[in-house]
């Protein structure tokens, strides 16, 4: 088989039918476009202990999801619903990796000198340092719930947009990151700001 000849809809076609050699011909049909992706990742990372093969590795397996749960009814084209699915994999994969990095430095400082920085970055995204009680839930135990319950509120672009920031990324890194532009990213952002808003306004924690 080449898939030259077979368009993506087909191949997952055969794909659910067990075909293998479906399987692999998909697989090495989208090897640049995950090379490609965990390349450009791997230039975020600072060498965190990290190699390019694992964001490949990632990406594969978000491939892998991609194949599993496309559903053609629902989902855009499989080339854009696989490039989502790769990008988030990989993207939480290095973000993972950061958060790890920045969380073996807060834990070497005494605890009078660091608060806790991902409170503070959501906080960022609220916009609002007041101490009202959008800001006064968030220095509290439910932050990780929070941020589970604003997830569920936002879509897969904002997610990775989310993700990329709360992991410290700067507006234009994230634009480079997704080949979106500033503007988009901040627009994204506001967007998710209001949701913030909305989750922890309504949250009874």
């Amino acid at each position: 088989m080449d898939y030259k000849e077979y368009n993506d809809n087909e191949l997952l076609s055969y794909i659910a039918e067990n075909n293998e050699d479906a399987t692999e011909i998909l697989y090495k049909k989208y090897m640049p476009l995950v090379t490609k992706i965990a390349r450009k990742m791997y230039a975020y990372t600072n060498k965190n202990g990290i190699e390019v093969n694992d964001l490949v590795q990632e990406g594969m397996l978000g491939l892998s999801s991609a194949i599993h749960e496309y559903d053609e009814q629902k989902n855009a084209s499989f080339y854009t619903f696989a490039k989502t699915c790769i990008e988030r994999k990989i993207i939480s994969a290095v973000t993972a990796t950061r958060r790890l990095k920045h969380k073996l430095l807060n834990d070497s400082l005494p605890l009078e000198i660091h608060g806790s920085e991902n409170s503070i970055l959501l906080e960022e995204i609220i916009g609002d340092n007041k101490k009202n009680p959008e800001s006064m839930l968030l220095d509290s135990e439910n932050f990780n719930e929070i941020v589970e319950l604003v997830r569920k509120e936002l879509t897969d672009f904002e997610i990775q947009v989310f993700d990329l920031r709360m992991s410290e990324f700067g507006y234009k890194e994230i634009a480079e990151i997704l080949d979106r532009d500033i503007k988009a990213i901040d627009n994204c952002l506001q967007r998710i700001k209001a949701k913030v808003k909305r989750v922890v306004t309504s949250s009874n924690m």
